[in-house]
């Protein structure tokens, strides 16, 4: 990537990036859906682009959202381990600081023995999700001295940033990723980072004492910090721009230095904003999420 830094050139090429996320798939009486499928635009799309076939990673390693959209933005992910948390962070437009640990959340259910039963809680409303957050937010400010800053997301999602001196990211997660199971105790997995792991246990006993079933408990994932990259205008000299209805997706825009452009809901609303703005940028990433979802 050194070279590839000394290289790059400005020039007028346009360029798109088009995903379309978890469209890949295992063939079904002998087919995939994509051969089954009726799909002329994107064949036509096909016909005027480049294909091939890329291990974001490596060959036999399925990575995450995170790793695999930084090798496809030209990032090694295995020098650079992005954590959810800052990517939800930047997602929903929050500003990170050097002293900032950031998580991504889940609003959960469980039942009177204290296990898990809905680890999103029935999927809440957005609207719901935003109101519960704010009683969050009155409940819990400060733990030893370190701000509580709580942002909701989409649906059972919300972000938490701890803002403070001396905070490390490398704790246990809270989230055992499936139902049946108590919540994870949050351990440092360093020495640095047991003030971290100690504010957040106290974060997680609040917040059980602030809610109220069906959201009852929170389940945290992805404690980071902000790692520091250059951006694409850096390194490639574009002009790069996302389009992404999903906070995730944005916020690894974000990551590397990309505009994020308001897109609304709908891939119509995304293909709308990717005409308004041809003019304007010379590399586009648009992202379609519901292939996946």
């Amino acid at each position: 990537m050194d070279l590839v830094d000394k290289l790059a050139i400005k020039n007028e090429r346009k360029l798109l990036l088009f995903v379309i996320d978890g469209l890949g798939g295992a063939p079904q009486d002998g087919k995939t859906e994509l051969e089954k499928a009726n799909t002329p635009n994107l064949d036509r799309l096909a016909e005027k682009s480049i294909l091939g076939l890329t291990d974001p990673v490596s060959s036999g390693i399925t990575p995450g959202s995170g790793p695999a959209h930084l090798a496809l933005f030209g990032y090694d992910p295995l020098k650079y381990e992005i954590g959810r948390g800052v990517l939800e962070a930047l997602g929903v437009g929050m500003k990170l600081t050097e002293k900032d640990v950031a998580v991504r959340g889940n609003f959960a259910t469980v039942n009177d023995r204290g296990i898990i039963v809905d680890r999103r809680a029935g999927r809440i409303s957005s609207v719901e999700n935003e109101r519960i957050c704010k009683i969050l937010q009155e409940h819990i400010r400060k733990i030893e001295g370190v701000d509580i800053i709580v942002h909701s997301g989409k649906e059972h999602r919300f972000v938490v940033l701890f803002r403070g001196d001396g905070l490390y990211p490398d704790v246990l997660e809270t989230d055992p990723q499936k139902e049946g199971n108590p919540p994870v105790e949050c351990k440092a997995e360093t020495e640095d980072s047991e003030k971290t792991a100690r504010i957040v246990r106290e974060f997680v006993k609040r917040a059980r004492e602030a809610l109220s079933p069906p959201t009852n408990m929170i389940l945290l994932r992805g404690f980071a910090k902000h790692p520091g990259l250059s951006t694409m205008s850096e390194r490639f000299k574009l002009s790069p721009a996302c389009i992404a209805t999903y906070p995730m997706y944005k916020g690894l825009a974000k990551l590397v230095g990309m505009e994020v452009l308001e897109a609304g809901d709908t891939i119509y609303d995304e293909v709308e904003t990717l005409k308004q703005n041809w003019n304007n940028f010379d590399f586009f990433y648009f992202h379609v999420k519901k292939t996946d979802s």
